[in-house]
């Protein structure tokens, strides 16, 4: 059983101070949803930046959405699908970039996995999680 005291704000995320079953305390960091869309934006971005240099790199989506419609068809994955065959790229670039409600719900579902290396994903989530010593 855990019981949970929530304390300060710490650069968009609540700090959530807890006892587990054998009585330690810990402290948990609970991201906030804005935070979380400004880090997903920023990864898109970068997203974005990568296929306006290389349109092939759709292919890369087009896969994932393959794969993922097999297991899980899900609406979304068909609305992305819909997307990436009908958008012309500079709208599919405008949506990556765009920080609308819209553009955020899509992002939570990406099918742009994969597309960055993990050192260009590891130097964007760096910004919004220090490392921790």
């Amino acid at each position: 059983m855990q019981t949970g005291l929530r304390w300060g704000s710490v650069s968009g995320a609540t700090q959530d101070k807890a006892r587990d079953r054998s009585g330690l305390h810990y402290t948990h960091v609970v991201r906030s949803h804005e935070w979380i869309d400004r880090r997903s934006l920023a990864l898109h971005e970068a997203v974005a930046a990568k296929l306006e240099a290389d349109p092939r790199l759709l292919g890369v989506a087009r896969d994932n959405l393959r794969r993922w419609l097999a297991s899980s068809p899900a609406a979304v994955l068909y609305e992305w699908q819909r997307l990436l065959e009908s958008m012309p790229l500079p709208g599919l670039l405008n949506l990556l970039r765009s920080a609308t409600d819209e553009a955020a719900r899509l992002r939570q579902s990406s099918p742009f996995a994969g597309v960055l290396t993990q050192a260009e994903r590891q130097a964007i989530l760096s910004c919004y999680e220090p490392r921790r010593t």
